[in-house]
């Protein structure tokens, strides 16, 4: 067995599957692999758990980076305003980094938590290897920052840690980038590398990337998909109802293919069982070694959970995929999966998806959603006409199985639909749409303002979209106008003659974030 020490980086010969039982005892009497890294630098084979290494000599040398004042003064951090980037390291030369500490200020706000991404690259690829908001690469969803302690990684008393440990051959750069609206004013941050002369040729790269999606009726929810020869090591999962709460899709089966399987050889009894608990986290919240449950919230139905495989990684030579159902067959549509997959390989590594413009997650909204449809009587467009359809045939993923549907227009047509608030104020807008082969891009006003991003309704098949999100809008107390101005069709629609439709399953609105209140 691999020491505990995460020298998970090594390359894995050993059965997929395992339990620990008692993970704390296995922290001080673990022993290396045969031909280990540890062993190696060690010269010797005795035991070497997380404290039984500390006798024997070290290879290699420590090098420091942090945030110190470079004037000599004490203001030892950097600040960060929207749209700038920090690099943490830039080091060149073999090595391992060990130990990775930050904190932030503003405190606790969801839209740095979730707007500041941290991205990693080794031995000077082009992709990064890792590209992750910061409070889900430290363990944590929904853009909250909480209280948890488990081996790898951890949030304790302000401090964000990772001990993953993370090697590299030629060259190593960390950055974050400040992609929210929000000047960072204090970012503190302590790395630790352990340099060395060189790397053996088989020690692994690692990785870590994040997904989000909104269930689909049929679909399930893919958590990595890999190509290359490494194991995987964890996964952190935040879902959220967006209408209603329940935990029904917990019922969800994670399902694991190596190496081109075409039928998963790694197919789980349910969600939570995965995550190493039971019927629905029933007895709470908790943070162990290997896995744990760090947000269940009846009122909202979210959950926050992780596992590490740690003790179990999944060896692959070729590929891996993992994905999860949710739902018995994946019959819980409208539930919004954040992900973090993380895992050790070879590289090149495969492409990964590009991360959603707004990272914002989710939350309550100030009043039920606005379906669309209820809208229909009273919405007025310049050109077209405007009716509800049944959607029931294309999948059940729209509320109420219908839709605001916008037929017959042309190009420079407008649409406009009312929505009433109950008080004043600042807003943020997410909208749900219809996207199909023969539907247009629309671009959307409020206030007389135009909205961004544009909303391409393009798609081969008949789906809704994942939500969009239309940033803050100031609205009044009573009716407020949402414009919709039809701009044309993707040029893959091309062979519709009549394909600018506009399809809107409905809309949710929210105070306007300004910290974890908000959520």
């Amino acid at each position: 067995m691999a020491s505990t020490r995460l020298s998970a980086f090594l390359p894995r010969a050993t059965p997929r599957h395992g339990f620990v039982a008692a993970a704390l005892l296995l922290l001080c009497l673990a022993t290396p692999e045969p031909g280990s890294l540890r062993a190696q630098e060690a010269g010797s084979r005795e035991p070497a758990g997380a404290l039984g290494h500390l006798v024997w000599p070290r290879a290699g040398r420590e090098v420091h980076y942090s945030s110190y004042d470079r004037s000599g003064g004490n203001d030892d951090f950097v600040s960060i305003a929207p749209g700038e980037k920090a690099t943490l390291v830039d080091h060149r030369g073999a090595g391992i980094l060990r130990r990775w500490w930050l904190t932030i200020a503003p405190r606790n706000d969801v839209r740095v938590e979730r707007g500041l991404i941290v991205r990693c690259w080794w031995d000077g690829e082009d992709e990064p290897s890792v590209a992750v908001p910061v409070a889900d690469f430290f363990g944590m969803g929904f853009g909250l920052w909480k209280d948890y302690v488990s081996l790898p990684l951890n949030m304790t008393s302000g401090g964000y840690n990772s001990y993953w440990p993370m090697p590299f051959r030629k060259s190593a750069r960390i950055e974050v980038e400040n992609t929210s609206d929000v000047d960072i004013e204090h970012f503190y941050y302590n790395i630790d590398v352990e340099a060395r002369a060189a790397m053996p040729d088989d020690v692994l790269y690692f990785h870590a990337q994040f997904r989000r999606t909104v269930t689909e009726a049929g679909k399930p929810v893919t958590i990595l998909e890999a190509i290359g020869r490494g194991h995987y090591v964890g996964t952190l999962l935040s879902m959220q109802p967006l209408r209603g709460s329940g935990f029904g899709y917990l019922e969800g089966d994670p399902r694991i293919r190596v190496d081109g399987e075409e039928t998963p050889g790694f197919i789980g009894t349910g969600t939570e069982d995965y995550f190493s608990s039971g019927w629905y986290y029933d007895t709470g919240e908790y943070s162990a070694p290997y896995h744990g449950v760090t947000i269940k919230d009846e009122k909202t139905g979210r959950i926050n959970t992780y596992r590490w495989h740690i003790e179990d990684p999944i060896p692959f030579d070729q590929s891996f995929h993992f994905d999860i159902e949710h739902g018995g067959t994946n019959d819980v549509p409208g539930v919004v999966y954040a992900s973090v997959a993380y895992w050790y390989q070879t590289h090149p590594h495969a492409p990964f998806p590009p991360l959603p413009k707004n990272l914002l997650p989710i939350s309550r909204p100030a009043a039920p959603a606005l379906e669309a449809e209820a809208l229909a009587a009273s919405a007025r467009a310049t050109g077209g006409q405007v009716r509800t359809q049944d959607m029931a045939d294309f999948g059940g993923n729209w509320g109420g199985n219908a839709q605001l549907w916008w037929t017959e227009a042309q190009p420079g047509d407008r649409l406009t639909v009312p929505l009433t608030v109950e008080a004043a104020g600042d807003y943020e807008l997410i909208g749900f749409f219809t996207r199909g082969p023969d539907y247009g891009i629309v671009r959307l006003h409020a206030g007389g303002a135009p909205l961004r991003p544009l909303v391409d309704g393009y798609d081969p098949a008949v789906v809704r979209s994942e939500p969009v999100f239309f940033g803050e809008v100031s609205l009044d107390e009573g009716r407020n106008d949402i414009v919709l101005e039809l701009l044309g069709k993707d040029a893959r629609a091309a062979g519709y003659s009549d394909g600018y439709l506009v399809g809107i399953d409905g809309f949710l609105l929210r105070p306007a974030i300004d910290g974890p209140a908000a959520q």
